[in-house]
C-alpha cells in the first residue's frame, strides 16, 4: 500500500487498463483504530474478492490535508473507488463485506464462474 501519493500514477482514463482492476484511494487519519481497521480489512477484502485485480493508495489526511478536496472527502476512514469508473465512495472501517461488495460494485471477472 501507498502512503499519500502513488509513485505511478493511475490515469482516470486509459483505454489500455483492465476494466477489471480497481484503483482503490484510502483516507485515514493518522493511526487511530478506526484507520487501521479500514486498512485490515481493506486489505483482506481486497485479498478474497480481488485477488489480483487491485491497487491500494492511503492518504493520511494529518500528513497531507489538501489532499482531501479532491476526491470531496468529508469524513474518515473513507475508501474511493477511482477505477472502474465510476467513482465510489464509502465511508467507515469497511468491516460489513457486504456493504463493501455492494458499495464498490464488484463483480466477478469473466473468466471466473
Amino acid at each position: 500500500m501507498n502512503d499519500t501519493t502513488s509513485e505511478d500514477p493511475v490515469p482516470e482514463t486509459d483505454p489500455d487498463r483492465d476494466p477489471n482492476h480497481y484503483h482503490l484511494r484510502l483516507y485515514v487519519a493518522g493511526q487511530t483504530t478506526k484507520s487501521l481497521a479500514a486498512m485490515t480489512n481493506l486489505k483482506r477484502f481486497c485479498e478474497e474478492h480481488l485477488a489480483g485485480r487491485y491497487d491500494i493508495e492511503v492518504v493520511d489526511l494529518m500528513k497531507n490535508p489538501q489532499l482531501a478536496a479532491g476526491d470531496q472527502i468529508l469524513a474518515i476512514p473513507t475508501l474511493v473507488r477511482r477505477l472502474p469508473s465510476p467513482l465510489k465512495r464509502i465511508i467507515g472501517d469497511l468491516s460489513n463485506t457486504e456493504k463493501v461488495l455492494v458499495g464498490l460494485d464488484i463483480r466477478p471477472r469473466a473468466d471466473q464462474p
